[in-house]
């Protein structure tokens, strides 16, 4: 949702940043494992030094780095299919990675669990609509997209962090915000199902009226 919304505005940012990696002649699969190494070597570190507050500044530095593929790509005139299949299924693996991670530290398996599927599902929904028809991919803006699980995961784990440092003592937070992240994980998972459910009975309608005229 939020880079639907905004994407006019972020792209720039994006491209800009993304600059001293173009010099550097990277190509956009090799930002995107490079994203890939970056996000799983902060997810074992953190299996480590159980540091809510550490891994999630270093999370958000590591998606920093992984969203420059798309940037890079289009300034380098290397967008491809490959690329973008090699990316999406990199990004399931990094989820799963950092909710693997917090799952381990915190013992919050099953909540870990329904987070990770419901990001899935997110995902399987419309790649799923897209077999059966031609869809358009900026025509889905639902409520918990990659972006948004990226950047809740990462205050989630600073507010975290910083409340123990602080002595707060509190627990809860960690297992409150991950729930919270599964259901609305799941919920936008519902949202998808129920829009290619619509998408694909106006198909079904239209090759019924085809067939009959």
């Amino acid at each position: 949702m939020i880079d639907g919304l905004f994407k006019r505005h972020i792209d720039p940012l994006w491209e800009k940043a993304a600059a001293p990696l173009v010099q550097a002649r990277l190509t956009p699969n090799q930002v995107t494992a490079a994203g890939l190494v970056l996000i799983a070597v902060a997810s074992a570190a953190y299996l480590a030094h159980k540091s809510s507050l550490v891994f999630g500044l270093t999370l958000a530095i590591a998606f920093a780095f992984d969203a420059l593929d798309g940037a890079v790509a289009r300034q380098r005139d290397m967008r491809s299919k490959v690329g973008g299949y090699f990316d999406a299924m990199v990004d399931r693996y990094q989820e799963l990675a950092v909710l693997a991670a917090i799952a381990f530290v915190a013992n919050l398996w099953p909540a870990a669990f329904f987070a990770f599927a419901g990001g899935v599902l997110t995902s399987y929904a419309k790649a799923r609509t897209a077999v059966e028809i031609p869809i358009d991919n900026d025509a889905w803006p639902d409520l918990f997209e990659r972006l948004e699980r990226i950047i809740f995961l990462c205050v989630l784990l600073v507010v975290d962090g910083a409340a123990s440092t602080a002595g707060f003592g509190t627990p809860w937070i960690l297992g409150a915000g991950l729930t919270l992240y599964a259901v609305l994980a799941n919920v936008s998972a519902l949202q998808r199902i129920a829009r290619a459910t619509v998408m694909l009975r106006r198909s079904d309608a239209g090759q019924d009226h085809g067939e009959g005229s």
